[in-house]
């Protein structure tokens, strides 16, 4: 896994990457502690429910995303943020198509391998 991502990125320049059911990701930056991922929904794409040991914070771009945590859902528009703790079943689905900022401390592996 590399240890730290560019001091400077372009967005125009990061690859955007398919990462299947109408979602991209493009990374924004990482090191060791902390990872910026912009993530782009399709027209009711579906974030499925998941949890992983990392902190998250989300920030959201653009779009309506029906967000659940834990098992409680809030619909979420631009300017919306919302804080997922270690291990919380969490996920969303975007019935407009729209754009998430996800932070990650510390950064999520299993995005920086393969």
């Amino acid at each position: 896994m590399q240890k730290q991502s560019e001091l400077f990125l372009s967005g125009e320049e990061t690859e955007i990457e398919d990462i299947g059911g109408g979602l991209k990701r493009q990374m924004l930056g990482y090191n060791e502690e902390l990872m910026m991922v912009k993530v782009f929904f399709d027209k009711g794409a579906e974030g499925y429910v998941h949890a992983h040991r990392h902190s998250q914070v989300t920030y959201v771009i653009e779009g309506e995303f029906h967000f659940s945590i834990n098992g409680e859902v809030k619909v979420m528009k631009p300017g919306d943020s919302c804080l997922i703790p270690p291990h919380a079943d969490h996920g969303a689905v975007c019935p407009t198509g729209g754009i998430l900022i996800d932070t990650f401390s510390p950064p999520r592996e299993d995005f920086l391998e393969g």
